[in-house]
């Protein structure tokens, strides 16, 4: 305790404007601690300073790679939630896709809609098939239908509509009084309608084809070209 107190006691009296008079190991020190001062101040302002926005920007990018790692380990826990999903869709899908008939079944699948509003109490004015329309997978199939007859057996035919075994759909509904009623007397009334089907299209229907006009400007740019002369490229 006195050693130490007597160092204490002889740092105090060292007189900073002349160092060279102070002991030995008061100017080692000195010297380290001034080395170390330097040192570090050198490496802030050269090395540290210098790679700080560096540093900055991994700091970020690591920030992003563990949000990126993060939803990447919550899609890979629920990847066996997704299989069951997409299975159960496909399952659907595929329930969906023998609801449509094939071009065979279509005419057997007129004459069952033409039929259901007969059964129904309807007396038919109108059954008029469309040209289909094409779409990616499927065909739509338009048929316009003006039916007569009573409310009541307007629902018995929507509900027939629906329980065919194939998929048929109701458009533009417009129910009126018949020609010479009343909405007063609404006894008769005319239902016009507009049912759709739908086919499946099969793999040569699906695939797409070169239109006419392709065709011919092919054949036209064909017929164009000229064959190189002697020497040319």
């Amino acid at each position: 305790m006195n050693q130490l107190k007597a160092l204490f006691e002889q740092l105090r009296n060292l007189d900073p404007n002349d160092p060279g008079r102070w002991p030995l190991g008061v100017r080692i020190g000195t010297a380290v601690l001034l080395f170390l001062v330097a040192a570090a101040g050198g490496y802030y302002f050269l090395v540290w300073k210098s790679k700080r926005p560096l540093l900055l920007e991994a700091r970020a990018s690591e920030g992003q790679l563990l949000e990126s790692l993060t939803t990447k380990a919550k899609r890979a826990a629920n990847l066996d939630a997704y299989r069951v999903q997409l299975a159960e869709m496909e399952k659907s899908f595929g329930a969906m896709l023998r609801q449509l008939p094939n071009k065979t079944e279509v005419p057997n699948l007129l004459v069952d809609i033409s039929q259901t509003g007969l059964a129904a109490g309807l007396e038919e004015k109108l059954f008029q098939p469309q040209g289909e329309v094409k779409k990616d997978f499927y065909a739509e199939l338009p048929i316009s239908i003006r039916l007569t007859g009573g409310y009541h057996e307007m629902g018995r035919f929507a509900s027939g509509i629906a329980a065919l075994p194939r998929i048929v759909t109701l458009h533009d509904i417009e129910i009126t009084p018949a020609s010479g009623k009343t909405a007063m007397d609404p006894a008769e009334l005319t239902f016009n309608v507009t049912a759709k089907t739908y086919r499946y299209l099969d793999e040569e229907e699906q695939a797409p084809t070169e239109s006419k006009d392709e065709k011919g400007k092919a054949k036209k740019d064909r017929k164009g070209k000229k064959k190189p002369a002697a020497g040319e490229a």
